[in-house]
């Protein structure tokens, strides 16, 4: 499934290269906002899990439905193919939430049941060895099915129905026993009304289509999967069909979308084929469907053969200069082998499904865009987990304790997961790491897995040992953190390394890692050099009869964690322009950032310029710029902001957006009202607001009119209004809040409600939207009530705690309601604003005293720098990007 981002990842995961990866930064800064000490995973009400007892084993579920669309309502009857586990058991349970009037059948006996709300037990004789249990019933759900009608406030809402089951939703409209690692053969006979189409698991087994009267699809699934894959899609569609390697293919779309579904899924069937080569193990299903449905809650889910994708994956042409629905597409296909074909035993080890989706997104990325492409993504995601780990928790990545399934649906599932997959794959090498990954497929074909499983399999191929990798990154908590000062001096180059990171409960933690350093002359001769770190602090000495030009420590991201350098500037101009990889590049561009000298400057003007450079490393450029500010610094970025690459052009117009001037205004003004994509629009939007200049306001009010894909410029415009902090946005911004208003537009408007309305006003306001029915919505009610710090808040807060139904709406609340205290928040914004104003005229008093200097004296010759910068192998700030959230 995609992760819920600012957009989507399939139920795996959320929004596309802009992707869920680009299209972040929202959430992001939620996330950095919330920065303090990561508060404890576990909350008070928190318990650990394990699978329950299961004394018959399901082999087989049948289920006859009907869908009633007025009533939103299912009826019909499903037959459990049962056979006995425990010899002593007499009685089966089933989940079953919100049934009414359940009947049950025991091999065509009436039979008593128990329905209690949640669960069905139904006795079960002795004697009974196998048969087949039918339970006839009808249900209203609330969760699980969902059902969509035209609404006058809502143009172009179709007349749908869908499910999405994961994590433990099936209950809700089908009996079944709805866990993971109970995995059974299945068929859907689905009765719907005249002209609709239903979509469901596996092949089409028959069609009723009468010319008067409901019609019914009957489709059956013959390899065994979990009830969390179980799909039923109805509704009108637009269908394109096509083929991979002998797998039929086909594209369910709204049927005024039928010209978008080239440029959107037209990748598929290379990345089928891609997948099924490098596994080892071809695509393992009958048939890959997708369907493209209206208000999806996730960004995709990966239902077994059927994946189902939320509007926004549908690109129009414009949207397609710089977006793509790859990341999602790929998350989603990569579940039918990790998480359908082997699945999870339980949603502890949920990382072996969403870990390798999130990675075998960056393994297509590399295979269609090449290297560079595949380690900005991880930059990306390395970007994404740390904001989570030093802002809301660190956990480990398999952990039994928490309230809800979904709450273990985090960064650290999904992106640390991947992360900790490349580091394996870089560790191994890809011969060994392709390889044991295949016989883990293999091994457990149809099957369910554990972390050990996977452990195992490469051990094997490999010969190597690696459960003390597997204990640092998936059982424990939390990352290194590396400071690293490089030095030179007669013919020696000291690497200094410090594990900065905290102690665990006053007990010191350190990381066994090692990490190559690349050593470059000025002739441009490498050396590579390996350094295994086995302490806190240490010190490795290099030979090295000549100072290097530069180095780049740790080129090819072995290290899962945050490495600061301290290294002379020249070095770092040097690695600038010379480093082969874009990663060394742009890790040189990140650390310039902390030296403002004119060198520096210009060395990353220069790069920023160069249109044959990697567009993520100009963009690094442009960031540091944006941090470094100045004269000279506003003065590149506003003489790059036409470059041609998009993606660069919305990097220096997010870095302007850190200048109070007027003249960065006349640099953004032209790219907010006119530019040829729809997300460098967006990004000038939020920079005018930024720059905090009072005459952007009539400009960002007449834009919040424009229409744009996933409506991505009328959200930034109103993350604009709200940084520039004028009061006059208040009644445009309160406005939008209501239902009415596009999803993304809504949720924008909430999270700017406390940067405008500090009073009473702003939290009542807040309040009336937590009964909103957007569980995402009503998320982003909760965080915006915690920027308040209100404590007149929690009666509200436990009165929709109480009430519902969304375990991740519920986890936000009692995570706010734990940390709710006054007015510390508010107290903590104005030091942050009181910050920035200080670092905005620091920033120009540097660049006059340097100015004044170099009238003085001249500039230092580059190899005598004496001063130092911090490289990051963290992103500090995310570009907009896991898929609204796929799975």
């Amino acid at each position: 499934m995609s992760l819920e981002t600012r957009f989507h990842r399939c139920s795996c995961v959320g929004l596309h290269s802009v992707s869920l990866r680009e299209e972040r930064a929202e959430e992001l800064a939620l996330e950095r906002s919330e920065r303090a000490l990561a508060r404890p995973f576990g909350l008070a009400t928190s318990t650990r899990h394990f699978e329950p007892d299961r004394p018959f084993a399901v082999t087989h579920l049948a289920a006859e439905l009907t869908l009633d669309f007025d009533a939103r309502r299912v009826s019909g009857e499903v037959t459990l193919s049962l056979r006995r586990v425990d010899p002593a058991a007499a009685e089966i349970t089933l989940d079953a939430v919100g049934f009414e009037a359940p009947t049950a059948r025991l091999d065509g006996k009436d039979v008593p049941c128990h329905n209690d709300g949640k669960t069905l037990r139904v006795p079960i004789p002795v004697p009974f060895a196998e048969g087949r249990l039918t339970v006839k019933y009808a249900a209203t759900p609330r969760r699980g099915l969902y059902f969509l009608a035209p609404d006058e406030h809502v143009p172009g809402r179709p007349r749908q129905a869908w499910t999405q089951c994961q994590d433990e939703d099936a209950r809700h409209f089908i009996p079944c026993h709805d866990k993971p690692h109970v995995k059974m053969t299945t068929e859907m006979r689905v009765t719907v009304p005249n002209g609709f189409t239903v979509l469901s698991n596996g092949a089409l087994a028959a069609k009723d289509t009468p010319a008067l009267g409901a019609w019914t699809f009957h489709w059956k699934m013959d390899a065994p999967h979990p009830s969390y894959l179980l799909t039923v899609v109805a509704g009108e569609f637009s269908e394109t069909t096509g083929s991979a390697g002998g797998v039929p293919l086909s594209y369910l779309v709204p049927k005024d979308r039928a010209g978008d579904v080239e440029r959107t899924f037209g990748r598929t069937p290379d990345m089928l084929t891609h997948f099924g080569e490098l596994l080892g193990v071809p695509y393992p299903w009958n048939k890959y469907a997708q369907v493209v449905v209206s208000d999806f809650i996730f960004g995709g889910m990966e239902n077994t053969t059927a994946t189902t994708l939320y509007e926004h994956t549908l690109l129009d042409a414009r949207a397609e200069l710089d977006i793509t629905s790859d990341d999602l597409i790929a998350h989603e296909l990569a579940h039918q082998w990790f998480g359908d074909y082997v699945t999870c035993r339980d949603w502890s080890e949920g990382w072996l499904n969403e870990g390798f989706a999130t990675f075998m997104e960056h393994v297509f990325r590399e295979h269609r865009l090449g290297k560079d492409e595949y380690d900005y993504g991880l930059r990306s995601d390395l970007d994404a987990y740390v904001s989570e780990a030093h802002g809301r928790y660190r956990r480990p990545i398999v952990s039994q304790l928490y309230d809800a399934p979904t709450d273990l649906f985090d960064r650290h599932l999904y992106e640390k997961g991947g992360l900790f997959l490349h580091v394996l794959r870089m560790e191994l090498g890809d011969a060994l790491f392709w390889k044991g990954v295949g016989v883990y497929l293999k091994r457990h074909a149809h099957g369910v897995v554990e972390t050990r499983d996977l452990m195992r399999a490469l051990e094997e191929v490999s010969g190597r040992s690696l459960g003390r990798l597997f204990e640092q990154f998936v059982h424990r908590p939390g990352h290194p953190e590396l400071d690293v000062t490089v030095t030179w001096e007669k013919g020696v180059l000291s690497l200094a390394v410090k594990q900065t990171h905290a102690h665990t409960d006053d007990v010191p933690v350190t990381f066994e890692l090692s990490f190559y350093v690349d050593l470059v002359d000025a002739d441009g001769r490498e050396r590579r050099e390996r350094i295994a770190v086995r302490s806190r602090a240490e010190t490795f000495a290099l030979s090295s009869a000549e100072r290097p030009a530069f180095v780049v420590i740790d080129p090819d991201f072995r290290v899962l964690g945050e490495v600061s350098l301290k290294v002379p500037d020249d070095m770092l101009h040097a690695q600038l322009a010379g480093a082969k990889s874009a990663r060394g590049r742009w890790l040189a561009a990140l650390s310039l950032s902390r030296s403002d000298t004119s060198l520096t400057v210009a060395a990353l003007a220069k790069c920023l310029a160069n249109d044959e450079e990697f567009w993520g490393v100009r963009s690094a450029c442009a960031e540091a710029l944006g941090r470094i500010r100045g004269k000279e610094s506003e003065a590149a970025l506003r003489g790059a902001v036409s470059v041609a690459h998009p993606k660069v052009r919305r990097a220096v117009c997010a870095a302007l957006g850190a200048f109070r001037t007027t003249t960065a205004v006349e640099a953004l003004k032209p790219k907010a009202l006119k530019d040829p994509s729809y997300l460098v629009e967006a990004e000038a939007a939020r920079s005018l607001g930024r720059t905090r200049q009072t005459s952007t306001f009539e400009t960002l009010v007449d834009l919040l009119e424009r229409s744009s894909w996933a409506d991505v410029i009328r959200g930034a415009v109103i993350d604009g209004l709200a940084a520039l902090r004028d009061d006059r946005a208040t009644p445009h911004l309160l406005a939008r809040t209501r239902y009415g208003h596009s999803t993304r537009t809504r949720r924008a408007a909430i999270a700017a409600v406390p940067k405008l309305m500090s009073d009473r006003r702003g939290r009542e306001a807040l309040e009336e939207l937590l009964d909103d029915d957007d569980p995402h919505l009503r998320m982003d009610v909760v965080r915006a009530l915690a920027e308040y710090g209100d404590t007149k808040a929690r009666p509200a807060l436990r009165g929709r705690l109480e009430v519902d139904l969304d375990a991740r709406v519920r986890r936000r609340i009692r995570e706010t309601l734990r940390d709710m205290g006054g007015e510390g928040k508010r107290a903590m914004e104005s030091l942050r604003e009181e910050l920035e104003k200080l670092q905005n005229e620091h920033a120009e008093l540097k660049a006059k005293v340097s100015a004044l200097a170099a009238r003085v004296t001249p500039e230092e010759p580059a190899g005598a720098a004496k001063g130092a910068a911090t490289q990051a192998t963290k992103k500090p700030k995310s570009k907009p990007a896991k898929k609204e959230g796929s799975r």
